[in-house]
């Protein structure tokens, strides 16, 4: 029975489309998740190697399904190095992440942390909202699921 499982699972997982990474730099980012409209874009930095971004990311994917019915978009920027966009697109298969995925590829990150937030020290995890063109929230470090519906909920009230 157990081998039937295993075996329906792994057909299912390979018939679930590939989701791509796209490689962006520092303007490209900005328009993806910066617009000028009543839509919540919850945007997560991360990177494969940092485990508490690993540990988190299932709470954006459970909390995506949640927040379907709301205008809210979530979206995953890895700041891994551009050469490892195989290795990223590999791992968001494997973990069947359904969010969109972006891959920053601005430089140095000394040049490019404070256009995102001048507040942020680089640190990873980090998640900012944006809204109407502008910064509706960040925090730096990990979340739990319920702080996590909890401040999305605060932001679309």
């Amino acid at each position: 029975m157990y081998k039937l499982l295993a075996v329906v699972f792994l057909l299912s997982a390979a018939l679930l489309p590939e989701r791509p990474v796209t490689v962006v730099n520092l303007k490209e980012y900005q328009s993806t998740a910066i617009r000028n409209n009543d839509t919540l874009y919850v945007v997560n930095f991360w990177a494969t190697w940092c485990k508490p971004c690993v540990h988190e990311m299932p709470y954006f994917e459970a909390s995506n399904p949640k927040f379907k019915n709301q205008k809210v978009k979530f979206i995953f920027v890895s700041i891994n190095y551009a050469r490892e966009a195989e290795q990223v697109k590999k791992f968001i298969n494997e973990k069947h992440v359904q969010a969109d995925v972006l891959l920053l590829n601005a430089g140095n990150p000394n040049s490019w942390i404070d256009a995102i937030d001048s507040t942020w020290s680089g640190s990873i995890p980090a998640t900012i909202m944006y809204r109407q063109n502008k910064k509706a929230f960040f925090y730096e470090g990990e979340f739990t699921q319920s702080q996590l519906d909890s401040v999305i909920q605060k932001q679309i009230l």
